[in-house]
């Protein structure tokens, strides 16, 4: 029965996650020529530092700002929505990705911060009922954009997204990945919400 149980979850994960890429895949763009224009991007959060202490800088989060600063110089976007968690007072991925995106030139009143992008989830919804948007571009790496793009479709919402080049520890984000568009299949199937909504914020 263990090895049936184990078989059957192997069955089930490599098949979530086959559905997940080849469903989306012609949403996805690699070249920056190649992708059309949106009015809006959402960038996708993750830590800054793998070690703040030591001041040593998360390279999924590095990528992600040069993709986006990317997309806003080649006029891609014109408004990038920074989607990420806000949990604490110690912690807050939107203000870290805004100034960053500042620092290389993207000017603050083309950047909206979203605070509640606890998950990848939250930020498709979120982007939807409070920033009003039925249209955007979504910026992670690749295996993110998948799953980020899967959930768009099945909420109604029209998207694209750019693929910032990959981090380090590359097989070990993939391997949770994996398990992650499993759950995410079960939050679509239980209609889950995101964790907080609030008042309608107008991009202008």
């Amino acid at each position: 029965m263990v090895i049936v149980g184990l078989l059957s979850l192997i069955v089930v994960v490599w098949g979530v996650n086959f559905i997940v890429g080849y469903t989306t895949q012609d949403q996805i763009y690699s070249e920056i020529e190649a992708i059309p224009h949106n009015r809006v991007g959402v960038l996708l959060g993750t830590a800054k530092y793998n070690d703040k202490a030591k001041n040593i800088i998360n390279t999924y989060y590095q990528n992600r700002i040069d993709a986006a600063v990317a997309l806003y110089m080649a006029r891609k976007i014109d408004y990038i929505i920074v989607s990420g968690d806000n949990g604490s007072q110690y912690y807050n991925e939107p203000l870290l990705m805004k100034h960053d995106l500042m620092a290389r030139g993207v000017p603050a009143n083309r950047i909206y911060m979203d605070n509640a992008g606890f998950r990848t989830l939250d930020s498709i919804l979120r982007c939807r009922d409070i920033f009003g948007q039925k249209k955007f571009t979504i910026i992670s790496q690749q295996f993110h954009n998948q799953r980020a793009v899967y959930i768009a479709n099945h909420k109604k919402v029209i998207t694209v997204a750019f693929n910032a080049a990959d981090g380090d520890s590359y097989w070990d984000v993939v391997i949770r990945e994996k398990m992650a568009r499993v759950k995410m299949v079960l939050d679509l199937i239980s209609n889950k919400q995101a964790r907080l909504y609030g008042n309608t914020i107008e991009i202008k």
